[in-house]
């Protein structure tokens, strides 16, 4: 069993093309053991964003606090704590923060998703207007 504070895992920046004021803590991973899923933690500062990009496998998402706003391809829905979104395998798709304060949100994917090719949209080096 693994038990920790999500301030003690390291957090580091999201130095994908395309992201801008991302960071993640790798909360529980295959090395945590692990073995079907793992779980992180991302926060946006005000403004910033992920890439906008897809991949070939789903993932889900609950948002912890902030506000913002999940793009599935060119359309915006409106994020907020408690929130909860499926992202489909190979689903065109951005977090940006809208708010004042951190967009924080976990998000979980499956293990066998490392190592998978990961697709950024040619106009991700901007957010989505």
């Amino acid at each position: 069993m693994k038990v920790q504070h999500y301030e003690q895992v390291e957090q580091a920046p999201v130095t994908m093309e395309g992201s801008s004021g991302c960071s993640v803590r790798w909360l529980i991973d295959e090395e945590s053991g692990a073995p079907n899923f793992a779980m992180r933690q991302f926060e946006v500062a005000p403004g910033g964003y992920t890439p906008k990009h897809r991949h070939p496998y789903e993932h889900e998402v609950f948002v912890l606090e902030g506000q913002g706003v999940v793009v599935e391809g060119d359309v915006e829905h409106r994020l907020a704590a408690g929130d909860v979104v499926l992202v489909a395998p190979d689903e065109v798709h951005q977090f940006r923060n809208t708010g004042d304060a951190p967009l924080k949100f976990l998000c979980l994917v499956p293990n066998s998703s490392t190592g998978q090719k990961v697709t950024v949209a040619a106009e991700c080096s901007r957010p989505v207007e």
